[in-house]
């Protein structure tokens, strides 16, 4: 069987899979199990942590973004392995399991976004995509990371890191598997050229739509209105 025979319908189920999983928002559910309401009525409206921690504070904000991630694994790691099986017992280059993480990443975060179980009113999906450039390559999210941090620690603006990070994001995609995999050859071997433009320009979407999320906080940036993150105390 040729690639789209095969893959076809794992897809199909792998992007359903993982949305309706990322569809199932911590923070709403957190939030409520708390007592405390819907986290989308409180704050910027936002579910997702950095509101979680300024709007019910820091326990609760730990675990939104500790299950945010989880979400994202569960989805991620049963395709690796699924389709790193479909590929490798059909013949095909094992590094078609990537795209498989990229389409339950993407989804999922979708989700996350999109929650059909809360009437598709979720996060910016910053952690689900973090979770997914870990367990696509360590190394892409340590320099992302880095970069993430950096900025946090200088302005305390956790939108204005989270943007830096996602236009990073493919740029460094594109070095590490340029350079390092495909022109060196010193970790990953076999890849084509062809796969490190589709991995770079998949990167860019994922990111792109992370980016879209924060349109309203890129413009109170802009204007110097950006509320800053404090551990100190819980905002109201």
């Amino acid at each position: 069987m040729g690639i789209f025979e095969t893959f076809w319908w794992p897809v199909l189920i792998v992007a359903a899979g993982s949305y309706l999983l990322g569809s199932v928002n911590a923070a709403v559910i957190i939030s409520k199990l708390m007592g405390r309401g819907d986290i989308r009525t409180m704050g910027s409206g936002n579910a997702g942590t950095t509101n979680m921690l300024r709007s019910v504070g820091k326990g609760a904000a730990v675990l939104t973004l500790a299950l945010d991630a989880f979400k994202c694994v569960v989805a991620i790691i049963p395709t690796r392995i699924w389709f790193t099986w479909l590929a490798t017992s059909n013949g095909f280059d094992s590094h078609i399991a990537n795209y498989g993480i990229y389409i339950a990443g993407f989804f999922c975060m979708l989700g996350h976004i999109f929650p059909v179980y809360f009437k598709f009113k979720g996060g910016k999906g910053v952690v689900t995509l973090a979770a997914t450039i870990a367990l696509l390559d360590w190394r892409v999210f340590l320099i992302c990371f880095a970069i993430f941090a950096i900025v946090f620690f200088t302005t305390r603006m956790m939108s204005l890191c989270s943007v830096i990070g996602c236009i990073c994001y493919p740029i460094v995609t594109f070095c590490m598997i340029f350079f390092v995999d495909y022109r060196m050859g010193l970790v990953d071997t076999g890849i084509s050229f062809g796969y490190v433009i589709s991995m770079t320009v998949i990167s860019a979407v994922l990111g792109g739509v992370v980016i879209a999320k924060h349109h309203g906080n890129i413009k109170r940036i802009l204007e110097g209105t950006e509320r800053k993150v404090s551990f100190h105390k819980k905002e109201s």
